[in-house]
């Protein structure tokens, strides 16, 4: 039975080498290749939001085919778009500072 008082954030909805067709919520600025389901939970816990549920093995509905993962937040007077704004901008800004330090450590040859 669907609870109404919980969102559920599917991993698909942040992954850039999808399209809309494929599952893919927001544009290609405000997602990153391949994220974990550990990055997810760490960018939705960064945003202030309470994880309710995981679940690793779930396969989205647009993509049965493969295993995708989910977690499920309680949406506490937000709409599903504010909380994935919410996770994006977490989940890019962490992205961009780990390939910052990637550079920044190959730059310094001997």
């Amino acid at each position: 039975m669907k609870d109404y008082d919980q969102v559920i954030v599917w991993l698909d909805y942040f992954n850039k080498n999808l399209k809309k067709s494929k599952g893919r919520k927001l544009g290609l600025a405000r997602c990153v290749f391949d994220p974990s389901l550990k990055e997810l939970s760490d960018a939705a816990t960064e945003a202030g939001l309470d994880i309710a549920e995981t679940n690793e093995r779930a396969r989205l509905p647009r993509r049965p085919y493969l295993r995708s993962g989910y977690i499920s937040l309680p949406k506490a007077g937000r709409t599903k778009g504010v909380i994935l704004g919410m996770i994006s901008k977490r989940l890019v800004a962490k992205r961009a500072a780990k390939s910052k330090k990637k550079k920044k450590s190959g730059d310094q040859k001997p």
